[in-house]
């Protein structure tokens, strides 16, 4: 998504309909700092904020996606396009928790490891909690139950192996 070119279709629609921004956010419920940030293509708008930004607007969720006005002969190709770069978004922002957690758990491990000397079982654990993870993120995107399953293995083997690690 190309969050500058959204901001500026923001804008242009926002003015076009004789809003400032402070009126925009307080329609919205939001503050004017963050119209201001989806204007200068700093961030996206959270989405459940999509539909009431688009009627306030008087354009489509698409167009505002697409950062621009779409015909009616490009519909249906803008609307593929904007639900595969929607979908690789929500996949990105949730790798980016993944992410945060599994650094966090090393450097527990690392110091857990480190004060009784024993690395092997970090090792493991570590590997087992980026398994239960990554298994656990694939199953909110697609839904496949052996996602949830080998997901939820894995973090049990993360707790098994972190009781067995913090007591021997």
């Amino acid at each position: 998504m190309d969050q500058a070119k959204i901001g500026k279709f923001i804008a242009k629609q926002r003015k076009l309909k004789g809003l400032t921004q402070e009126e925009l956010s307080e329609k919205l419920g939001i503050t004017k700092n963050a119209v201001s940030k989806w204007e200068r293509g700093l961030c996206l708008m959270d989405i459940s904020l999509l539909k009431p930004l688009s009627e306030i607007l008087g354009v489509s969720i698409n167009e505002i996606l697409a950062g621009e006005q779409i015909e009616e002969k490009d519909l249906e190709k803008k609307s593929e396009e904007n639900i595969i770069k929607l979908t690789e978004l929500i996949n990105l922002k949730s790798m980016k928790y993944g992410v945060i957690g599994m650094s966090l758990f090393s450097i527990i491990l690392m110091v857990i490891s480190f004060l009784k000397n024993s690395p092997m079982a970090a090792i493991v654990d570590l590997l087992c909690a980026y398994n239960s993870i990554t298994f656990l993120s694939r199953y909110k995107i697609g839904k496949d139950k052996t996602d949830l399953i080998t997901g939820a293995l894995f973090f049990l083997a993360v707790i098994c192996n972190t009781i067995a690690f913090i007591l021997i």
